[in-house]
């Protein structure tokens, strides 16, 4: 029952995630004359991390993010022997919700995923054109960044009961740094579970917002473990 209750929290935080985030994008973002544009999209993603950390969090630790799971292996703070099903749980919660999202928005007129739909690239399928050079050096540094906070807001010295309100602060600051550049992955999960349903270069560009983010998920680990030292001290 444990098992179902920690890959159940983890499934159901990525599909919120994706749903909420990626939705924001595809169904809210140039909505006319009420979009909510990249302010509003940059804080749905940090708004679905806050409110299923609070939620869920104290079932399995509020991953919801494979390049999270690394991350916090690396930094002892999490079984390796768990590493693969908290993947699969959440690669499956945010395909789940890309596949929501895609029977909500088909309901338009129109509507076309090949478009874009909420999908990470670079290059010409960058919203700012920026080069793969460019994509894989800020999924990196922000993936990186993400880890410091997170092991900080989560260590046992820090205070009590304001992790989910930093981690979602954080993830939206680096939303809108970084839409402009990839659209924001930081979350192989989040890039995955909307590629499937674009279907074309999405799924050809997918390996870097794999890539990036594991990187500067073990970045970030390295560096907290330097700087944050071991908490039980």
């Amino acid at each position: 029952m444990r098992g179902v209750q920690t890959y159940g929290a983890e499934f159901v935080g990525t599909f919120w995630l994706v749903l909420g985030g990626c939705g924001s994008a595809v169904l809210a973002a140039a909505f006319p004359e009420l979009g909510i544009g990249l302010l509003g999209v940059s804080l749905a993603f940090g708004l679905t991390v806050l409110t299923m950390a609070y939620a869920v969090g104290h079932l399995s630790g509020g991953h919801f993010n494979p390049a999270v799971s690394v991350g916090l292996w690396l930094g002892g703070r999490f079984s390796a022997s768990q590493l693969l099903p908290y993947i699969v749980a959440q690669v499956l919660g945010a395909v789940a919700a890309g596949a929501v999202l895609y029977l909500i928005a088909s309901g338009k007129a129109g509507f076309d995923a090949s478009a874009g739909f909420a999908s990470n690239g670079f290059g010409e399928h960058s919203p700012g054109q920026y080069s793969m050079v460019a994509a894989l050096v800020c999924e990196v540094v922000m993936t990186a960044l993400f880890l410091v906070v997170i092991l900080g807001a989560t260590d046992g010295r820090a205070p009590k009961g304001f992790a989910p309100i930093a981690i979602g602060l954080c993830l939206t600051l680096i939303h809108l740094i970084s839409i402009p550049v990839t659209n924001t992955s930081v979350n192989p999960a989040r890039s995955t579970g909307v590629a499937l349903f674009q279907g074309s270069w999405a799924l050809e560009q997918l390996w870097l917002f794999w890539l990036a983010p594991i990187v500067g998920a073990i970045i970030g680990a390295l560096i907290y473990n330097v700087i944050g030292g071991d908490e039980r001290r």
